[in-house]
């Protein structure tokens, strides 16, 4: 069960996996009632500019959880939180008594240098669940739909939902300019070579779409860029150009599913 202090988990965005990565740490963090670890992480985020993690950290000082309760600094980074456009911050925030007054740890130390991705775990489950519950119903109903079919195709769910989102933003009647169609975006000669009759049926098009993403990250080892730049621009190029095609369109669509997902590997694919 969760702590009754515990705030809801992290957004899942396309910000930089590196500071994501320290709200989610944070999150986590108090989960297993450890405040101090969560606030070293909230205030981490919010040295390299999270406004995210200058609201989790004002709590904190506010609450005194993690750190030595204090009601100026609490105020401070909520005000700043405010300032930049924070809804909850904005809700939240109390007007300040005096001058105003940063922790040290925001004024000392080397921020985390951003990174496109790391070498850690997919993002949280709890911050997949937060977004998927978050969604309008019928993308709510897609979006588990992908999550089920997931499974059975032995590939992530959150990598799963990572490419659907990419593709479609979770919309089944979806069409490209390239006639790709559905949540999976499957172009003609990609429904056909998996079975797929009916390309704008979720369902079919989900199951075409794992397919054909199990048989890519069972080719190329599980590698996630490589595995989504094949999806994106075919298996053909990534073998052409021995790794993501520079077309501008692909790299930008693999930072977006490396973003989201987190981790550059999926775990083992079976065969099969």
């Amino acid at each position: 069960m969760r702590d009754a202090g515990v705030g809801e988990a992290p957004e899942w965005s396309d910000e930089p996996p590196a500071l994501a990565r320290l709200l989610e740490n944070g999150f986590r963090a108090e989960l297993n009632r450890q405040p101090g670890q969560a606030a070293a992480s909230y205030c981490a985020a919010a040295r390299d500019g999270s406004v995210e993690g200058q609201y989790r950290l004002g709590r904190m000082y506010l609450n005194g959880q993690g750190v030595a309760r204090d009601v100026q600094i609490g105020a401070t980074l909520m005000s700043i939180a405010a300032q930049r456009g924070h809804e909850k911050a904005q809700t939240e925030a109390t007007p300040l008594a005096s001058a105003e007054k940063l922790p040290d740890c925001l004024i000392t130390g080397k921020a985390p240098e951003v990174m496109l991705a790391d070498n850690g775990e997919p993002v949280p489950h709890e911050v997949v669940e937060r977004f998927v519950k978050a969604l309008p119903a019928d993308k709510r109903r897609n979006a588990q739909l992908v999550q089920k079919l997931a499974v059975r195709f032995n590939v992530d769910p959150r990598l799963a939902l990572a490419i659907v989102r990419t593709e479609s933003n979770f919309d089944a009647g979806a069409r490209s300019p390239k006639n790709a169609m559905g949540l999976m975006q499957l172009i003609p000669d990609t429904a056909e070579r998996f079975g797929v009759r009916d390309a704008l049926d979720p369902e079919q098009n989900v199951r075409g779409g794992l397919a054909y993403l199990r048989w890519l990250l069972q080719q190329f080892k599980g590698d996630v860029a490589l595995a989504a730049a094949a999806y994106n621009a075919g298996e053909g190029n990534v073998a052409r150009y021995k790794g993501v095609p520079p077309f501008a369109e692909t790299q930008e669509y693999v930072r977006r599913v490396l973003a989201f997902y987190r981790s550059p590997r999926h775990p083992e694919v079976l065969r099969g």
